[in-house]
C-alpha cells in the first residue's frame, strides 16, 4: 500500500491532534471530579473545621462547606452548628441537592444553628454550613446526632 504525501501528513498531524485532546480531556474530568468532593461526616462526633473563601461560593457572597453522610428511613437526627465568627446556616440537603431542611437560628435566640429532622427516604445527604449573607467565615462546631425514638 502506498501512501500520497497528504495522506502521510494527514495522518502524522490527526494522530498528535488526537492524542493531545484525549490527553486534555482525560485531565479536564479528572480535574473536574476532584471539584466537588463533600467531607464525610460521622454521626456523634463533633468537627472542628473553619468556612474560608476556598470553599464552595454561594453567590450571595458568602461561602459554604458540604458534608456527606448516610442516613436511613425513619432516623432522628440533630445537626447542631454554632460559631463565633459568624451567623451560622445549615441545610439538610438530598443527594440531588434538593433542600429537605434549612435553619439559621437557634431556639436560644443566638445566631448559632440547630435543626431536627425525621428522615423519610433512606440515603445519601450532604450537609450544608454556610455563613448568613456576605460573611467570609471562620471557625465553627458541627455535630450530627442521632436520636433515640420515644
Amino acid at each position: 500500500m502506498t501512501w500520497s504525501l497528504s495522506a502521510k501528513l494527514r495522518f502524522i498531524l490527526l494522530v498528535p491532534a488526537t492524542l493531545l485532546i484525549t490527553g486534555l480531556r482525560g485531565e479536564a474530568a479528572i480535574a473536574q471530579s476532584r471539584l466537588y468532593n463533600p467531607i464525610p461526616l460521622n454521626p456523634g462526633k463533633q468537627v472542628l473545621d473553619s468556612l474560608s473563601e476556598k470553599d464552595i461560593p454561594t453567590g450571595q457572597g458568602g461561602f459554604a462547606r458540604d458534608y456527606v453522610l448516610t442516613l436511613k428511613e425513619g432516623d432522628q437526627v440533630a445537626v447542631d452548628l454554632s460559631s463565633e465568627n459568624f451567623d451560622t446556616v445549615v441545610t439538610l440537603m438530598a443527594a440531588d441537592g434538593t433542600t429537605i431542611a434549612e435553619n439559621d437560628d437557634g431556639p436560644d435566640g443566638s445566631t448559632n444553628s440547630l435543626l431536627f429532622i425525621r428522615i423519610v427516604k433512606p440515603g445519601s445527604y450532604i450537609v450544608r454550613v454556610r455563613a448568613f449573607g456576605e460573611t467570609a467565615g471562620g471557625n465553627f462546631k458541627l455535630k450530627l446526632s442521632r436520636l433515640k425514638p420515644i
